[in-house]
């Protein structure tokens, strides 16, 4: 939460900063959603309660449609887009959902809020002989970063797991018999990923000469360490991705999560079944899944136009 936002939160009316203090304690804990998130919704329910007060509101009972309309429009003519009036509407609509389950608004006033749907664009995702060139671009390192450097790369490309992901593995989350790892995505979800082969000869070689050289009495269970011993912190993950793609010729700028949509994509034109990528990538929704067919779409409709004689 930015400084600002704190300084309109302390400001609040006490029985709406209550109500507010409440919610994100909900949030935590009931809901164990991640720091981010939590912060994320906080901070738009405090400004959607800042807006109330303005509005002459000073009981979370005065919180209805129209102040909920009137926050959105009042973002738009601010010059907020679409994807942030969504997901600002999305918020509220969570907030209002609580107030009503726990009783302390009659009804949920968002259940009829509309707001313009979120832009989805298409990512921009690596050619497979891109990502090899980056997936390889670490291979051979022999000093313990090269060594780690080449790990990340290969479990964020052979999985697909978020970067948060990645740095949150410990050792015993790693079934290297099997090639499983065991990783604990959003709100806490636990799923189980495989990797491959080219993978595991990296893990191997981290693990009995990387990380023993890096590894201090700071660094407790974590797979990935960074130069002080200390579990690897995700900007170093994502700098090495980054210099990784610099590196290959020709490709977009891409990050962890780039590299992600990458996988997904390759997987789905390798002929992998949808429902299995959501499971692979730890999506709640298919429907988020589904943004990947429209990429390998339209490469299809790229490569049709290209090789077909009557294109």
């Amino acid at each position: 939460m930015t400084a600002r936002t704190a300084d309109v939160r302390a400001a609040l009316p006490p029985a709406l900063a209550e109500v507010l203090a409440a919610y994100e304690e909900h949030l935590r804990w009931q809901r164990d959603l991640s720091a981010h998130t939590v912060r994320a919704y906080v901070g738009d329910a405090t400004w959607l309660l800042e807006h109330l007060v303005r509005r002459g509101g000073t009981r979370i009972e005065d919180l209805d449609l129209a102040a909920l309309r009137s926050w959105l429009a009042h973002n738009r003519t601010r010059g907020a887009g679409r994807a942030t009036i969504a997901r600002r509407a999305a918020a509220a609509r969570s907030l209002t959902r609580w107030l009503r389950r726990t009783g302390r608004t009659p009804e949920d006033v968002g259940l009829r809020l509309v707001s313009p749907k979120a832009h989805r664009t298409l990512p921009e995702v690596l050619a497979p002989d891109q990502a090899r060139a980056v997936v390889d671009s670490a291979a051979g390192a022999q000093d313990p970063v090269g060594l780690r450097d080449a790990v990340v790369l290969e479990l964020l490309y052979a999985s697909g797991i978020r970067v948060s992901e990645l740095v949150g593995l410990d050792v015993d989350d790693v079934d290297r018999a099997r090639r499983l790892l065991r990783v604990l995505g959003k709100g806490r979800k636990e799923r189980t990923v495989p990797y491959g082969a080219p993978a595991e000869r990296a893990l191997d070689a981290w693990l009995t000469r990387g990380r023993p050289a890096l590894a201090t009495e700071r660094c407790g269970p974590a797979l990935l360490l960074g130069v002080r011993g200390g579990r690897l912190d995700p900007r170093e993950a994502r700098r090495t991705v980054h210099t990784a793609v610099a590196a290959a010729p020709g490709a977009p700028d891409i990050g962890p999560h780039g590299l992600r949509h990458s996988v997904a994509t390759h997987v789905l034109e390798g002929g992998a079944d949808l429902r299995l990528v959501q499971e692979l990538l730890g999506h709640a929704s298919l429907a988020t899944t589904q943004l990947y067919t429209h990429v390998t779409v339209d490469r299809l409709r790229a490569v049709h136009a290209r090789a077909h004689p009557r294109a």
